[in-house]
């Protein structure tokens, strides 16, 4: 490679894999999505590691899983020290007393980047702790002080302090990230610039959301989504609804996606004026997918109790694009993961710096350029959440939760609505047997036993501290969630 090329990382919030136009949801407005797609290549079966969004945000970086990099349930604690002037009374703050720094005992591909001469930015959501201060080779550092924050009312980790600026916090991430863009633009060396937004995370009620992206969904039908009754264990702590609510909630969810779309489209817009498009490697994606009545469930794997793997909740959108170089308008069906992201870039980008983790994801690269290829028929996928385990391949999925169940079981072939769990058929124990040995062998060659989300009561109420030897002799983890018991 002659020239090594930029890299813009869209990351959205809790976007699922359905929500967008280019996917075949004809309710949902992304024209600049859609665009990027139509220029690159969209996975179709794409998966994340663990479907919240610490855990998950943390296996992209280090392109590993949960239970190796310690981040098992979404950080509620380790952010931010207590104190803070500004910060008493916001949402979750009473759980922060100081950062910590997760993943400093691994690599980051941002690390290697770093290495070989990349400038790497921060603009937006980072929520793997310590949000005050740059870590793994950034040195623009741009964030949300608590991980998540209301739409109108963000606290800004900049440059080790947290401000409360005014405005719409998607566009203040993009403002951020075009100031980033100006900056790096002007440099020889090339850079790797993170966008990552909070939408469309809830909250999605009107006051929330610009009044012009709300009004785009005002005569909208919504018929991209079922109208179910609400899954017996949904967790009350998830804004969820049927009938009216359904529809505000669900105009909340869209407007937020539109708002982030048409960012994007401004940042794909300057790089063009810039005249850097061509150079630039683009990838978007979200950290989980995302249930929006699906199952009659709101939310991803924590909105049910114990908690669940259903494919809208790990399967997330996934589109690369670089101008000229990789496949344009195509779909790839071969099923890939997040933690197949760095060793993605590392062939692509001839990144040979040491790694400290045992990487287990597989490059993609090829499919960029031939999204048709067709690989090994046995490839499967493998998640996690706590103590909640999937393995899944093109035909049949496994789910096992430690130690106690329930367990499922089904054929996606035939089902893929994942409606008819077969755990308990005779039939199929043979199979269950082939697929819990591999996957107990998978998390045996990649998990830390001190780090081991089995082992750990994680109950998707969130994370306040370290585990195991990094603990600091207290509860890591918050009370299991009520659920909303339905007939």
């Amino acid at each position: 490679m002659d020239k090594r090329p930029n890299i813009l990382f869209l990351l959205s919030d809790d976007q699922g894999a359905w929500a967008m136009r280019c996917a075949g949801n004809a309710d949902v407005r992304t024209p600049n999505l859609d665009r990027l797609s139509a220029g690159g290549v969209r996975f179709e079966k794409f998966f994340c590691a663990s479907p919240v969004c610490s855990p998950a945000r943390a296996s992209i970086l280090t392109g590993t899983i949960p239970s190796c990099h310690g981040i098992l349930d979404w950080l509620s604690g380790g952010n931010l020290p207590s104190g803070i002037p500004g910060m008493e009374g916001m949402y979750g703050y009473e759980n922060e007393t100081k950062p910590i720094r997760y993943t400093e005992h691994l690599t980051a591909y941002t690390d290697l980047l770093h290495e070989a001469g990349y400038t790497c930015a921060l603009s937006g959501k980072w929520h793997m702790g310590d949000s005050l201060h740059r870590q793994h080779g950034f040195s623009k550092w741009y964030t949300l002080g608590r991980g998540g924050c209301d739409y109108y009312n963000a606290d800004v980790a900049e440059e080790g302090r947290i401000s409360f600026p005014k405005g719409y916090v998607t566009d203040l991430i993009a403002e951020n990230a075009l100031q980033n863009l100006e900056d790096l633009a002007q440099k020889k060396e090339p850079f790797y610039l993170s966008v990552h937004f909070t939408a469309p995370h809830s909250p999605w009620e009107e006051k929330d959301h610009p009044k012009e992206m709300l009004d785009l969904y005002r005569d909208c039908e919504f018929l991209a989504t079922p109208d179910l009754p609400l899954h017996p264990r949904q967790v009350k702590t998830c804004p969820c609804g049927t009938g009216e609510r359904r529809k505000e909630l669900l105009r909340g969810y869209y407007a937020a996606i539109t708002a982030m779309d048409r960012q994007i489209g401004r940042l794909l817009d300057r790089m063009e004026e810039l005249g850097i498009l061509e150079d630039t490697l683009i990838i978007f994606t979200s950290d989980n997918g995302m249930n929006l009545g699906q199952h009659g469930i709101w939310g991803k794997g924590n909105a049910t109790f114990p908690q669940n793997m259903f494919d809208t909740s790990v399967k997330v959108p996934f589109i690369v694009s670089w101008k000229g170089k990789t496949a344009e308008g195509k779909v790839c069906r071969e099923l890939f993961s997040h933690y197949d992201i760095f060793p993605t870039l590392q062939e692509l980008l001839g990144l040979s710096g040491e790694v400290r983790q045992k990487l287990p994801g597989r490059s993609f690269a090829d499919w960029l350029f031939a999204p048709e290829k067709e690989t090994d028929r046995s490839i499967v996928i493998l998640d996690e959440y706590g103590p909640v385990r999937m393995i899944r391949d093109r035909e049949w999925k496994l789910v096992l939760r430690y130690p106690y169940g329930p367990n499922e079981l089904y054929c996606l072939e035939n089902d893929p609505d994942e409606e008819n769990n077969l755990y308990d058929a005779p039939s199929c124990e043979e199979r269950i047997l082939q697929m819990k040995k591999r996957l107990e062998g998978w998390f045996a060659d990649y998990a830390d036993p001190d780090l081991d989300g089995s082992r750990q009561p994680v109950a998707g109420s969130g994370q306040f501290d370290a585990v195991g030897k990094r603990a600091k002799g207290v509860d890591s983890f918050g009370p299991i969630p009520e659920t909303v018991v339905c007939g």
